[in-house]
């Protein structure tokens, strides 16, 4: 194994190999007209989007899927883990998600600790025509009061500590906590342990990663790379579709 002075290199390259560069916080703009005619006054700093007589700023953040889009409600969203929705049925454990999934637009809805994926199901649809819908959704959601998931309902712990996990499946599941997944939640997704056989990490892409172009290099690149190097057991990363998923790109 390798010692972590030795690695951070590598660490550095995964990180921007994962999470893209040149990514800022995109916000509404606004101009504010002077009573003077002959004077506009531009605010060309961008602002987070806000309604008159409420509290909460909602920022946007690009990803590296196009289709993709993180909403950043300046909130706790799950106290831990995340959560994916890959359409309307699977919602009914979240009342922000069904809300979100009314969107016309909406494909799918992914929550992180502090922010919320929306993929769209049309590349030919604007952000702009959706982002309105979505802002509200979120704001009057949050000032509801209402809880984000269901207390029957948890998010899947599927990195958690088993007892039938031999020393190279700890490691990964570790890998995969603590160096990983954080970097792939800042693009606004997430990767879930699905098994390892044969020297085959086998892992689930969600959020914007789940049909984003760049996913293969995610994988490869990124993931697979930092997972040989601490871990020489493993051979290949591979992606684990759901039948409902693949059916659906056919």
């Amino acid at each position: 194994m390798a010692s972590l002075r030795h690695v951070s290199p590598l660490l550095r390259i995964s990180s921007n190999i994962l999470r893209g560069l040149g990514k800022r916080p995109q916000c509404a703009e606004f101009h504010w007209p002077s009573h003077n005619s002959r004077i506009q006054w531009l605010v060309s700093r961008p602002i987070p989007w806000m309604v008159p007589g409420r509290t909460m700023f909602v920022q946007t953040q690009d990803t590296p899927n196009p289709n993709s889009l993180k909403f950043l409600p300046g909130r706790t969203v799950l106290d831990s883990g995340t959560m994916n929705f890959a359409g309307p049925r699977d919602a009914y454990c979240s009342p922000l998600a069904r809300q979100l999934f009314r969107i016309d637009g909406v494909k799918s809805v992914f929550f992180g600790p502090d922010f919320i994926t929306i993929t769209k199901g049309d590349a030919e649809m604007q952000w702009k025509v959706i982002k309105p819908d979505v802002f509200a959704a979120i704001m009057d959601f949050f000032t509801s009061g209402l809880p984000v998931v269901n207390d029957d309902s948890k998010p899947s712990p599927d990195t958690a500590p088993s007892d039938e996990d031999d020393e190279i499946v700890a490691m990964i599941k570790e890998l995969l906590d603590t160096r990983i997944r954080p970097t792939v939640q800042e693009d606004g997704g997430d990767v879930i342990f699905r098994g390892f056989e044969d020297g085959v990490v086998k892992l689930k892409l969600q959020g914007s990663c789940t049909s984003c172009p760049s996913s293969i290099v995610t994988l490869k690149s990124g993931i697979q790379n930092m997972l040989q190097f601490y871990v020489p057991e493993v051979d290949s990363v591979e992606q684990v579709k759901e039948d409902e998923e693949e059916a659906a790109e056919v």
